[in-house]
């Protein structure tokens, strides 16, 4: 009998997951067979959890918080935006053993916004919250559709300023949370975990231009407090992270199994499941 592939998302909490539920979707949509599990695994066991995962056959692992930075760590050989990134969400077993480490959030954000939702960065002024690993992910994939102006802010200036100068881009600037005031900003994307705890930076009025729009990377049964502060500001469109969850996804499908799932009746179907 032949056996089947085996594909696991890495995590600790874990028990949250969408990946096997979405991969399952894509697998059945595209006749693959595989299997994909998602297992907890503490930071400091990842290294020989991953080794053990690949050793006993497994063809490609998905690392969720906090193991992105030690998966990039651990790739024998990086794509150029996990290069930039200093982060792995996706791995994959080559032909001749070695472990190609790639960053998918990025590429799964910019689809989402172009593809799903009509969206377009090129020349806009941009703003991203936070200066944590979320940002480090999305920072190349913007700054490759040419926007105006990206400007991370963040509660400590020193953190985005490094940020800004680690990637030093003409466009890309930093700033702190009380230096927004009087600026104004085509779409503003929160990378912060801030608002899925009710909690925001106090951001003020008119930040948002007008027709201007929002996304939170974070994702929940109901709206982040940052999707509601968008509606609030009268954006055209307040999004959360679902449809980046599954075309970042989509992407490391793709790169293990060379064939690129329909992402639209996943996303609407982890919508249904929502409150």
């Amino acid at each position: 009998m032949d056996t089947i592939d085996q594909y696991a998302v890495f995590g600790d909490p874990i028990g949250h997951s969408k990946s096997p539920k979405i991969h399952s979707l894509f697998a059945q949509q595209t006749e693959q067979r595989l299997n994909y599990t998602a297992q907890r695994v503490p930071l400091a066991e990842f290294e020989s959890c991953a080794r053990q995962f690949f050793e006993q056959g497994g063809l490609g692992l998905n690392c969720t918080v906090p193991l992105k930075e030690v998966a990039w760590q651990f790739a024998d050989q990086l794509s150029e935006r996990a290069r930039l990134s200093k982060a792995v969400n996706t791995l994959k077993k080559l032909p001749d053993g070695r472990i190609f480490g790639d960053n998918t959030d990025g590429v799964g954000l910019i689809r989402d916004l172009t593809l799903n939702h009509a969206l377009t960065l090129h020349h806009k002024s941009i703003l991203v919250l936070g200066a944590g690993g979320a940002t480090r992910g999305i920072i190349g994939p913007i700054l490759e559709q040419a926007p105006q102006r990206l400007v991370i802010a963040n509660r400590s200036i020193d953190k985005a300023l490094r940020l800004s100068d680690e990637f030093s881009h003409d466009q890309l600037s930093a700033c702190g949370f009380e230096e927004l005031s009087g600026q104004c900003f085509d779409l503003i994307f929160n990378a912060t975990s801030a608002s899925l705890s009710g909690d925001l930076p106090d951001l003020p009025e008119q930040l948002l231009a007008e027709q201007g729009s929002c996304y939170d990377l974070a994702y929940a049964n109901t709206a982040t407090t940052f999707v509601v502060w968008g509606n609030q500001q009268h954006a055209l469109l307040s999004l959360d992270g679902v449809g980046m969850l599954v075309e970042q996804a989509a992407e490391a499908f793709y790169l293990w199994r060379g064939i690129r799932p329909e992402t639209q009746p996943v996303i609407a179907w982890l919508n249904s499941q929502r409150g």
